[in-house]
C-alpha cells in the first residue's frame, strides 16, 4: 500500500518541560486501561511492569501524557472502578514501589501521568463499607454512605424504585434490613458527600498521589458526588422528569462545585499545580463550571464522540465547544474512543444514527455479535483516520484510547462465558457491555496473546488482531501506527494559539477546512468524491492523494502558501 504523503521531522521532537503549568491545555493524552495494555509477569493481566516495558513505544508515539484508568485494589466488579483502597496498587498489577518506578520512567521520557479518581462510590470491600455493615443504623460508620430504611412491611421494599446505571435496582438490602444506594453495581456503594469525613479523606488521597509525582487527575462521575436526598424520595419517573439545572437531587448539583473548590486548593499547593479533568455528563451549557480555574480546570467534551462522521455536525460541535472553553478560560478536550464506548473505527463503518440520540452507538451491532447491520471495516478505518487528523489539528487537548493508533476495531464476538462487564450481567439481552473495547492489545503478529504477555490474555483476542498488531505495522509507511506517530510529531511542531478560522470558501456540506494562527491548514473531506486542496505545502494526509486531490473520507494538513 502506498503510504500517506508526509513531511517527517528528522528526529523526535524534544519533550516539553515537565514543569510547564500550562502543559495540559493542548496536550495529547494517551489512555491506558492497565489490565489490557501490557502484561509484564505473564499472568494474563496487564500490569505496571508491562507499562514500563512499553514506555519507549509511548515516547516514539509522541504523547505528552498518559491517563491511567484505575489500578487500585479491586474485585473487578466494574473493571477496577470498584475501589477497595484509594492509596494502594492492586497486587495483580504491581506495588507502590513499582508505581513510583513507572512515574520516574515516564517523567524521564518527558511524559506526564494522570490517574483516575473514583469519588462517587467505593467498592463493597472498602474498609469503610465493611465497617458500615458491621455497625448499626444511624452510626457514624453508615453516615459515610447513603443508607435508608425500606418501605412496606418490615421495610422489605426498597426506599424507591430507582434503576441503576448498569440496570437492575439501585438499592441493595443489608442483613439488618436497611438499604444502601448504588447508582452503579451493587458492589459500588455511593458515598455521602455531605459528610466532612468523606471530603477530608479524598483530599488526603489527592495529596497522596500528588506527593508521588502524579501530574493530574481524571475525575470519574464528577457530576454525581453532591446529592440532596431528603426524607421524601421521588420515584424514578419523577426523578427523570426533574430539570437538570443545578437543583436535581442526584446529578450535576450546584453544590458539587464547593467540593471542587476545596480540591483546587490542594492542586494549587503544588508547583506546578496539579491538573484535573471532569468526566461530567451534563448539559453543555453547564460544563464550563467544572472547567473553571476555581474548580477542576478542564472537563471532557464528548460531543465529537457522539456525532456521526458528518461535516455539519463536526463544525457545529467544534465552534460551540471552542466558545464554551473561552467562556471558562479553560481549553476544550476532544475524544473519539475510550474504555466505555465502541471504538470509532467500528462506529464509522456502521450506518449513521442520523444525529445525536440517547441510543448507544453500535449497540444493536454488538447484540447481534457483529453481524447486523453489516460493518464496512475498511470505510470505518478510513473515516477514523480522517477524524483523528481532524481532531489533532484542533486547538485544545486530544485524548487517544489505547489501540486506536493501531486502527483496532471493536471485538463484537466475546463469548458470554468470558465477559466481565457488569452491564452484560445486569442487562441480559439489552446490552452486552464494554468488554469489546477492553480486549488486551496486540503487540506481536502471533503468539499466545499477540505479545500482550507470555501466557494468554484475560479477555479472548480474535485471530484478526495479528494483522493490526504493532509489530505488523512497524515500518509500514501506510499503517495507522505510522500515521499517528507522524501526526503527533508534526502536531508538536505546528501547535499554535488556541484559535482557528474556518475557511468558508473551502467548506460545504461535505468538506471542512480551517486554519490555525500560524498558517497550519486542515482540510477534511467527509464525502466520497475527491476535492481540490487549497494552495500550500502538503504535510500529511490520512490517505494517499488522488491525482493531487483529497479523496473521500480523508484529511490533509498543509502549510499555507
Amino acid at each position: 500500500m502506498k503510504g500517506p504523503r508526509v513531511t517527517s521531522p528528522s528526529v523526535l521532537s524534544a519533550p516539553p518541560s515537565t514543569r510547564d503549568p500550562e502543559w495540559w491545555r493542548q496536550a495529547a493524552v494517551y489512555q491506558i486501561y492497565p489490565r489490557s495494555f501490557a502484561d509484564g509477569n505473564g499472568d494474563g493481566v496487564g500490569d505496571l511492569a508491562g507499562i514500563v516495558s512499553r514506555i519507549p513505544y509511548l515516547r516514539e508515539l509522541q504523547v505528552d501524557a498518559v491517563w491511567l484508568s484505575p489500578f487500585y485494589p479491586s474485585a473487578l466488579a466494574d473493571g477496577g472502578y470498584d475501589v477497595d483502597d484509594y492509596r494502594n496498587v492492586d497486587p495483580r498489577i504491581g506495588t507502590l514501589a513499582e508505581f513510583d518506578d513507572m512515574v520516574a520512567h515516564l517523567h524521564a521520557a518527558g511524559i506526564r501521568i494522570v490517574v483516575d479518581i473514583v469519588p462517587n462510590h467505593s467498592s463493597d470491600r472498602h474498609e469503610w463499607f465493611r465497617a458500615a455493615l458491621a455497625s448499626p443504623a444511624g452510626s457514624s460508620e453508615r453516615a459515610r454512605y447513603i443508607f435508608r430504611d425500606g418501605k412496606g412491611e418490615n421495610g422489605a421494599l426498597p426506599p424507591t424504585d430507582w434503576t441503576s446505571i448498569f440496570g437492575g435496582p439501585a438499592w441493595t438490602r443489608v442483613p439488618d434490613g436497611q438499604w444502601y444506594l448504588h447508582n452503579f453495581a451493587p458492589e459500588q456503594p455511593d458515598f455521602d458527600w455531605s459528610n466532612e469525613e468523606v471530603r477530608a479523606d479524598f483530599r488526603e488521597t489527592l495529596r497522596f498521589w500528588s506527593d508521588r509525582g502524579v501530574d493530574g487527575f481524571r475525575i470519574d462521575v464528577a457530576h454525581g458526588l453532591a446529592k440532596d436526598l431528603g426524607r421524601e424520595l421521588p420515584s424514578q419517573a419523577e426523578l427523570d422528569a426533574l430539570p437538570k439545572d443545578g437543583s436535581h437531587p442526584m446529578w450535576d448539583r450546584d453544590d458539587v462545585h464547593e467540593i471542587y473548590a476545596e480540591w483546587r486548593e490542594v492542586f494549587d499547593g503544588y508547583d506546578p499545580p496539579r491538573t484535573a479533568v471532569a468526566e461530567a455528563w451534563v448539559e453543555a451549557d453547564r460544563r464550563a463550571r467544572y472547567a473553571s480555574s476555581e474548580g477542576l480546570g478542564q472537563a471532557f467534551n464528548f460531543d465529537l464522540l457522539e456525532a456521526d462522521f458528518d461535516a455539519d455536525q463536526f463544525r457545529e460541535i467544534v465552534s460551540f465547544n471552542l466558545a464554551l472553553a473561552a467562556e471558562s478560560g479553560s481549553s476544550t478536550t476532544w475524544v473519539f474512543s475510550n474504555h466505555d464506548v465502541v471504538r470509532h473505527a467500528t462506529r464509522y463503518g456502521l450506518p449513521p444514527r442520523a444525529g445525536r440520540t440517547e441510543a448507544k452507538q453500535g449497540k444493536q451491532w454488538l447484540l447481534s455479535g457483529g453481524t447486523e447491520p453489516q460493518l464496512d471495516a475498511g470505510l470505518g478505518l478510513r473515516r477514523a483516520r480522517a477524524a483523528t487528523l481532524f481532531e489533532l489539528a484542533l486547538p485544545g487537548s486530544a485524548y487517544i484510547y489505547q489501540g486506536e493508533e493501531l486502527g483496532l476495531h471493536e471485538v463484537a464476538d466475546v463469548p458470554d462465558q468470558a465477559r466481565q462487564d457488569p452491564t452484560f450481567f445486569r442487562s441480559p439481552g439489552v446490552d452486552v457491555g464494554r468488554d469489546g473495547c477492553r480486549v488486551p492489545l496486540p503487540w506481536a503478529s502471533g503468539g499466545p496473546s499477540f505479545g500482550f504477555g507470555a501466557n494468554g490474555a484475560h479477555l479472548p483476542q480474535p485471530a484478526w488482531f495479528g494483522e493490526y498488531s504493532a509489530e505488523a505495522q512497524e515500518g509500514d509507511p501506510g499503517s495507522t501506527l505510522t500515521l499517528y506517530r507522524n501526526a503527533l510529531a508534526l502536531r508538536r511542531e505546528l501547535q499554535s494559539g488556541e484559535e482557528l478560522e474556518w475557511l468558508d470558501d473551502a467548506c460545504n456540506g461535505e468538506v471542512l477546512a480551517f486554519t490555525r494562527t500560524n498558517g497550519w491548514v486542515n482540510v477534511t473531506n467527509f464525502g466520497s468524491t475527491p476535492v481540490d486542496l487549497p494552495a500550500g505545502e502538503v504535510l500529511l494526509t490520512s490517505a494517499p492523494l488522488d491525482g493531487g486531490r483529497l479523496p473521500g473520507a480523508a484529511t490533509a494538513w498543509l502549510r499555507a502558501a
